[in-house]
């Protein structure tokens, strides 16, 4: 892991980016989404996300691994400071550390940001996918009953909060 890098995404990352997220949407419940995104479509969503809402990337020996973002939680004033968290891990790489990394790198952007609460929301069944929320300081704040529909089933939703203190 001594050749890891973590760094903004830029627009060249764009294909790479949509590659990772586009087998959890064909193959898992990590994403709610039912369809994949296009390369133009990762360069609009980049370009939606500022200074205060990074995208990160991890690249290894130059191959993008993992990435993740800070998105708005709600576009109502009062939620400016509370972010949604995501992280994804390239699928052949899981296991590998990356996702903890990526993780403690998007707390750490949040707080120089000014936010006051992480919030990810992780399907109910994604066992690892919590515990390293939780390893990382986040709490189950609650359950959203059976709210998504993906593969023939329905899906409970857990929200997990870090509240960042000064």
């Amino acid at each position: 892991m001594d050749l890891l890098t973590i760094r903004r995404a830029e627009e060249r990352d764009a294909a790479a980016i949509a590659d990772i997220y586009n087998h959890y949407v064909r193959t898992s419940t990590a994403t709610f989404d039912t369809t994949e995104k296009s390369e133009e479509d990762r360069i609009g969503w980049l370009e939606g996300h500022g200074e205060d809402h990074p995208v990160l990337i991890a690249e290894h020996d130059n191959v993008l691994v993992a990435w993740g973002s800070l998105s708005s939680w709600a576009l109502r004033p009062a939620w400016s400071h509370t972010v949604e968290v995501s992280v994804y891990v390239d699928h052949s790489r899981t296991g590998s550390g990356y996702g903890p990394m990526m993780l403690e790198a998007l707390v750490e952007m949040g707080r120089r940001a000014g936010h006051h609460a992480l919030i990810a929301q992780i399907v109910a069944e994604n066992e690892p996918s919590l515990k390293m929320a939780e390893r990382a300081g986040f709490e189950r704040v609650g359950t959203l009953k059976e709210v998504g529909y993906k593969f023939g089933r329905w899906l409970d939703l857990a929200l997990v909060e870090r509240v960042l203190t000064e």
